[in-house]
């Protein structure tokens, strides 16, 4: 199999911290005049292209002169804002080389989760790729907190991907690819050329959710592109100081891990549903509710919750968990957690007796449901 880039109109391309600071040395203008250089040739041969940098704190931290990474949060927020400064300011010197203009889009999970929010910031990326534009998108590190947070700007580039219908997500990182195993402790670890993406094997390879390599690491990188594969985007994890390797891309050449997005893709409204990262609450169903909503696409009733937890209200974002605790899908609710409590193995036609209204029939609506498993 070739690159999928060859043939790509629309591509996300996150280039992370290590790479554009030189491992944290300060931003490394010579890699990021190169990197720029090939964006133009992509372009040359009519692929939009988004960037989604890292950087922001390494070059705060190079232009106040501290030698340590802050640990306290407004501190990060502060150097940061000073850092986003030097960043855009180097992109764009970089760009203008090539006549190429450059937008700045700094983005937080808040602005993806609110529906309304989220199709502005897609018409507004959207319409500076039909001017020609280069988008080029980070998270918002100067307010975001952890309510808000995206996490990483691996996770950040497979959402950018899901927004704007890209076709491909390239994550360049300072590692090869993907390995089975972890190359510093395993000497007969080898490059997983071609995968599947949302294969389970491929994050075992990773290290698995909550293992020291999967914070930050391989595992987010895999998950992305898990993540990124419910629109039909395919993904690539390279080496960024491969040379020429978005161009080597563009030519067909199989470099790195190539993960392809199985089929079919959901429909754009449950990608948005899919893409929420902070749930609000959660629902436990009885194995008949598990299967009809994972088997025959039905809503959820309240007669198949046994239980619930979490402080959520009419509208909010829930997950729903089989009786084994495996996530089946997530939705937006039509009562709050006092009014879901009251109901759980409740008929819907018991529901008005219950509360003393009824506003749906239904827990989640099949319309603003998505499943997972």
């Amino acid at each position: 199999m070739s690159s999928f880039v060859r043939t790509s109109r629309r591509l996300v391309i996150k280039i992370g911290s290590s790479l554009l600071t030189n491992d944290g040395k300060g931003l490394d203008q010579n890699a990021i005049q190169a990197w720029v250089a090939q964006v133009a040739a992509l372009r040359q041969l009519h692929k939009e292209v988004v960037l989604v940098s890292s950087g922001a704190v390494a070059a705060g931290m190079q232009r106040l002169g501290l030698a340590e990474r802050p640990k306290a949060l407004h501190l990060l927020q502060a150097a940061a804002a000073v850092g986003q400064m030097g960043l855009a300011q180097v992109w764009e010197s970089c760009f203008s080389q090539h006549h190429i203009r450059t937008a700045q889009i700094l983005l937080t999970h808040e602005d993806l989760a609110a529906r309304k929010r989220y199709l502005n910031a897609r018409s507004t990326v959207t319409t500076l790729l039909q001017w020609g534009v280069v988008p080029i998108i980070n998270e918002n590190d100067t307010v975001a907190t952890d309510e808000i947070r995206v996490g990483d700007n691996d996770t950040l580039g497979a959402l950018v991907t899901n927004l704007i219908d890209a076709d491909g997500l390239i994550i360049l990182t300072d590692q090869a690819g993907l390995f089975t195993a972890d190359p510093r402790r395993d000497p007969a670890a080898s490059l997983v050329r071609e995968g599947r993406a949302g294969d389970p094997a491929l994050e075992t390879m990773a290290g698995g959710a909550g293992s020291m390599l999967g914070r930050g690491g391989m595992f987010t990188k895999i998950t992305a592109a898990k993540r990124a594969a419910r629109s039909g985007a395919h993904t690539a994890i390279v080496s960024g100081r491969e040379p020429l390797v978005l161009e080597r891309l563009a030519a067909g050449e199989l470099i790195g891990t190539q993960l392809t997005a199985p089929t079919p893709t959901l429909p754009a409204r449950k990608q948005w549903l899919a893409d929420h990262l902070q749930v609000k609450g959660e629902l436990t169903l009885d194995a008949g509710a598990a299967r009809a909503l994972r088997a025959e696409g039905k809503s959820l009733l309240p007669i198949g919750v046994v239980a619930v937890s979490g402080d959520f209200e009419r509208g909010e974002l829930v997950r729903c968990v089989d009786p084994e605790g495996r996530e089946v899908a997530r939705g937006l609710i039509n009562y709050g957690a006092a009014e879901t409590s009251k109901i759980l193995k409740t008929p819907s036609e018991s529901i008005e007796s219950a509360l003393g209204y009824v506003d749906e029939e239904e827990l989640i609506h099949r319309d603003n449901l998505v499943t997972l498993s």
